[in-house]
């Protein structure tokens, strides 16, 4: 029976790279799939890993359809055996809703990768509605972390090295664009980084942090 996986984690937790590697594992046992993602970090129609990795990919726009594009496929004598969809958390929930009915009636396996929630710790409406229908939901066992040390859990956008709690929910950025308090420029340096849910809630990121220690001691008065 086909199902709806979703695979989570934070950001660097390797989905990305999960996601190329059970896409290869099926193509090398004979089954034929299709790669979807939105919003990748490449910026372009690419599946991409921080390791390099990288796979063609069809880009999901708001108004995709996930069922007609199957159902369409199947009637001109194509052949989909999975879908391996990225980047899952951009998708609406209508759209994960299809998905569900292309493994419930058409027995294609469902593959999703994404994240949990926002750089405002709040659930994307998609990564919702996937933990609400997934037949299984599996959290990624790479742990990313924190600049602390500890187990990373939540997501944080920074401004010039300055983590921000307002703004569009959606923004391009990476954790590899790592910024500084000092950096200087018209427009703010928009990067993310993974924090653990002390520092997140304290807004101390790693350029912070790093500020704060190359600070001078206080005079020992008092």
């Amino acid at each position: 029976m086909a199902e709806l996986h979703f695979f989570t984690g934070t950001m660097d937790s390797g989905k990305s790279t999960l996601a190329l590697q059970t896409n290869h594992n099926h193509a090398a046992r004979g089954r034929i799939g299709r790669i979807f993602t939105t919003h990748d970090r490449s910026g372009e129609a690419l599946l991409s890993s921080r390791l390099g990795l990288t796979h063609e990919a069809l880009e999901v726009t708001p108004e995709f359809s996930f069922w007609k594009y199957v159902v369409d496929t199947l009637t001109q004598g194509g052949r989909i055996d999975y879908l391996i969809c990225d980047e899952a958390q951009f998708y609406s929930p209508e759209q994960i809703e299809q998905l569900a009915k292309v493994a419930d009636e058409l027995q294609i396996d469902v593959f999703a990768f994404g994240i949990l929630t926002d750089f405002r710790s709040r659930l994307f409406p998609g990564s919702a509605r996937l933990v609400e229908l997934a037949d299984r939901m599996n959290v990624l066992q790479v742990e990313a972390l924190c600049w602390c040390g500890k187990r990373a859990t939540h997501n944080a956008r920074t401004e010039n090295g300055a983590m921000v709690t307002e703004g569009d929910v959606v923004v391009v950025g990476d954790v590899e664009a790592v910024d500084s308090p000092d950096s200087g420029g018209p427009g703010a340096d928009v990067a993310y980084e993974v924090l653990c849910r002390q520092h997140h809630r304290r807004k101390l990121t790693a350029a912070r942090a790093k500020a704060v220690s190359l600070a001078p001691d206080p005079l020992p008065f008092g």
